[in-house]
């Protein structure tokens, strides 16, 4: 494990911070990391990106998003919880490899890889410049470039992928936490949620709790509007 336990120091928190105010936040003191992959799973504005955008910066990421490697800065958007944050780190600490992934920030960190590219006169992510595919294909073939283990957070991945895609991520998350990478994602996939082995985290108003796959909210509407479709479209459209 890179990350083994984060902890909150609340008193370097103003006490006016929108932070006090959402709940799976601000009454969260300490939490472990069990397993190679942690899901971050709830409503929106439930906390769970903020949790994980402070934890990627706190570890030493960009805020943006990238590798440790990437440094730059388009728009400072980002919580103070991460000076709030102390990361207690594995067995695996001193390596290094991995990245952050923000998927509204992910074509500022294809730009800069770009530049990395020309800076090595070579291509990295294949014939085409990142930003001559498509936001899906970028994405994957930013992934694929990665061939050593490390802390790999992300955001969100599923935002640019089709179904088809997502199995493909769903096959390299799989792989490279089998070979010793640990992944924290903000998902609301029932794709990447199947993953066997792993740990799934809700937020909510009560604070955050573990969950098993078939009580995720993206499990129980993905199967509602699979296996009962006419009841839950004559609901919707109140026919």
């Amino acid at each position: 494990m890179y990350i083994d336990r984060i902890r909150i120091d609340w008193d370097k928190v103003s006490e006016d911070s929108y932070l006090t105010r959402i709940p799976a936040i601000c009454l969260l003191h300490e939490l472990a990391f069990r397993k190679p992959v942690t899901f971050f799973v709830g409503e929106n504005g439930s906390g769970k990106s903020t949790l994980l955008e402070a934890i990627a910066i706190a570890y030493g990421f960009n805020p943006e998003g990238g590798t440790l490697n990437y440094n730059f800065s388009t728009h400072d958007d980002y919580s103070e919880l991460c000076d709030a944050l102390t990361i207690a780190q594995g067995a695996a600490k001193g390596r290094r490899g991995g990245f952050f992934l923000r998927a509204e920030s992910f074509y500022n960190v294809s730009t800069k890889a770009i530049e990395y590219e020309k800076e090595l006169g070579r291509p990295m992510y294949g014939e085409r410049t990142l930003h001559e595919q498509s936001h899906g294909e970028s994405f994957l073939s930013f992934i694929k470039t990665f061939t050593r283990t490390g802390l790999f957070i992300m955001d969100e991945p599923e935002a640019a992928l089709s179904p088809q895609r997502q199995l493909s991520l769903f096959s390299r998350i799989a792989e490279m936490a089998g070979d010793g990478s640990q992944y924290i994602i903000v998902t609301h996939s029932p794709i990447l949620l199947a993953m066997p082995d792993a740990d799934i985290i809700g937020f909510d108003d009560t604070g955050i709790r573990y969950l098993d796959y078939e009580e995720t909210e993206s499990y129980r509407i993905t199967e509602l509007m699979i296996n009962h479709r006419d009841r839950m479209v004559s609901e919707l459209l109140d026919f």
